[in-house]
């Protein structure tokens, strides 16, 4: 993919100041548990004190504000594991349009919940991010509403990408970021923004230890579908990352870890018990990253929490799980 193909530092900037007074700009905590492991120091970005409680808002609006009156006249239509159906859905209430969000059969009930919160139609189709987009593509067809992807398309990553130019002002002298990556959105926009800043950044994508879909890509010189995923952390089990988002992380990201369902369940209890944040498994996986011992920072390092849509009754269970110890001592 060209040079073209990418965002740009102007396409951040531009789609920073559409969000600015509008979006969270959510702070860096430092995370004082972990100086003994990285003495440079440890910061979380908590993405789940971002509107509907995930980075998705950022895209979100991003995608929508640029859309005409007359195409926002017509509705949208989002596919979506849940986060990123909710941030459409709160986008389309702002603008007072219809919504409708294509969710697996398998989504929980809080994502269902919060999307028809916000006044969204909900529609289940099939298991996988595929299936979803498949389904939204027809139920556009049909009524001239425009699809909102959730990850392959530059106007989506250069949304998300605005927490990366947030991360690089608020620390300059950052070292490492640890960025989760499911389609890719928020890690291509993350990775092109602090490397835009910062070239000499390292930049650490993490995804689930079932879903391998970056390495897979990674190693065939392009994105491939994987026959299967599985894991926890579902924002993050689609089967394929986006064309556009590999073309960015395969300039921009310098390494791709992958982690285990028990070092994720480690990491919600740690933030819940140390942090008081609540990260539902896609968000609390980049810290299971660091914690677990897959990745050696480079100087100070921040940890992107992509968000905390996680009910009660699943997240109970999770942080109860005898598996679950203490990271650091007190």
């Amino acid at each position: 993919m060209s040079n073209e193909s990418l965002v740009t530092l102007a396409d951040l900037e531009a789609a920073a100041a559409g969000l600015e007074g509008i979006a969270v700009r959510t702070p860096l905590l430092a995370v004082d548990a972990l100086i003994d492991r990285v003495p440079a120091g440890v910061w979380v970005k908590p993405e789940m004190l971002q509107r509907t409680g995930a980075f998705k808002f950022r895209g979100a609006y991003n995608f929508m504000r640029q859309m005409t009156a007359a195409d926002r006249a017509r509705g949208v239509i989002a596919p979506s594991s849940g986060n990123h159906g909710q941030a459409v859905a709160y986008v389309a209430r702002m603008y007072g349009v219809a919504c409708t969000v294509v969710m697996p059969t398998t989504v929980t009930a809080a994502k269902r919940a919060g999307a028809e919160r916000y006044g969204a139609t909900v529609v289940l189709a099939g298991i996988t991010t595929i299936e979803r987009i498949a389904k939204a593509d027809q139920l556009a067809a049909a009524s001239g509403a425009t699809v909102v992807p959730p990850y392959d398309d530059l106007r989506i990553i250069a949304g998300q990408g605005t927490l990366g130019l947030e991360i690089a002002a608020d620390l300059p002298d950052v070292g490492t970021v640890i960025v989760p990556v499911g389609g890719g959105g928020l890690s291509s926009g993350v990775a092109a923004a602090v490397k835009l800043r910062h070239p000499n950044v390292r930049v650490i994508c993490v995804e689930p230890a079932g879903a391998r879909k970056l390495s897979a890509a990674r190693a065939a010189g392009g994105p491939v579908t994987l026959p299967s995923s599985s894991g926890l952390p579902d924002g993050l089990l689609g089967v394929r990352i986006g064309t556009r988002n590999y073309a960015h992380l395969d300039r921009y990201c310098d390494e791709v870890v992958q982690v285990d369902d028990g070092a994720i369940r480690c990491a919600m209890r740690f933030l819940l018990d140390r942090m008081k944040l609540v990260a539902e498994p896609s968000g609390a996986i980049t810290l299971a990253a660091l914690t677990d011992g897959l990745v050696q920072p480079t100087g100070p390092t921040v940890v992107v929490l992509s968000g905390g849509n996680i009910e009660w009754a699943g997240l109970l269970p999770l942080i109860a799980d005898p598996v679950t110890t203490a990271i650091a001592p007190s």
